[in-house]
């Protein structure tokens, strides 16, 4: 079972349960329809290739037709797509899709909103691991269709020493030699971020030779600057902590290559979008 299929099922036994049953009861078994998925809100569609597999998870029978595309600048009015078919099967298939669309469509928005802000710059906005349990590649799915970049997907593809992993570890350089120990002994060959709070662990970790990358994290712009222009292209540069939609460009001309907002997933308003029946 794919990790969509997975994701699905699970969904579908939290709402369905024993059965949908105020569909069963008020429409009539046959009764065939037809509902339109409405935009009400601007901004960017996404989760157009989720929205089938629900439904035909629910209903093989049912016919999805798609009117727009991922990625899409979407306006109050626009139709999204067209389902057709057994009437119970769309209202039982509903929440579900609404759900999905809905809060992948708000993270693509906001994506996009801050990709925008510092276009021209050269940094790339990713992602973090603040999800939502059982939700993460889908809100990953709407990040990259927003325009940004996904970064690590979960703990297994890439180490990301953080704060707290430096503490326990000993320091910058102990935590630093050990992650590489730990790859060569394992066989394994996964990048190597550390998390900074001053330039004089900027310092240390550069001048240890062991991070592909490092986190410039709560730095202000200034301090960025100075950061970035001492380590001087010796390992990619990542800016992290508490930036804004407003801040986010001081932070991108400072010349980092990649700046990680936690908000586009953690705190992001869903689009408003509705199923309407077409009678």
């Amino acid at each position: 079972m794919s990790e969509l299929e997975a994701f699905i099922a699970n969904a579908l036994r939290e709402d369905v349960g024993d059965g949908d049953h105020t569909s069963l009861a008020c429409i009539p078994q046959n009764t065939q329809r037809t509902a339109r998925l409405m935009v009400k809100e601007k901004g960017i569609l996404a989760g157009m290739k989720i929205a089938p597999a629900i439904f035909h998870t629910v209903d093989p029978t049912l016919h999805f037709e798609p009117l727009l595309k991922d990625g899409m600048g979407i306006q109050p009015g626009d139709i999204a797509f067209a389902i057709s078919g057994k009437a119970q099967s769309i209202l039982t298939s509903e929440r579900l899709v609404l759900n999905v669309m809905q809060r992948m469509s708000g993270i693509a928005t906001q994506t996009r909103a801050i990709v925008d802000r510092i276009d021209g710059t050269g940094a790339k906005v990713l992602d973090t691991r603040k999800t939502t349990p059982g939700m993460r590649f889908l809100e990953k799915m709407a990040v990259v269709i927003g325009g940004g970049v996904n970064h690590r997907i979960g703990l297994f593809d890439m180490m990301m020493i953080k704060d707290n992993h430096v503490d326990y570890a000993g320091g910058i350089s102990l935590a630093l030699e050990k992650a590489r120990s730990y790859l060569q002994e394992k066989g394994k060959e996964l990048a190597i971020e550390i998390e900074t709070r001053n330039l004089t662990e900027v310092k240390e970790a550069v001048n240890s030779g062991l991070a592909d990358r490092l986190m410039l994290d709560n730095f202000t712009p200034q301090a960025t600057r100075e950061a970035v222009a001492w380590i001087d292209g010796r390992c990619e540069t990542e800016s992290s902590g508490g930036i804004t939609l407003e801040t986010i460009r001081d932070y991108a001309e400072c010349g980092v290559d990649f700046i990680s907002v936690g908000a586009l997933t953690h705190s992001v308003k869903s689009l408003d979008l509705s199923l309407k029946a077409v009678n």
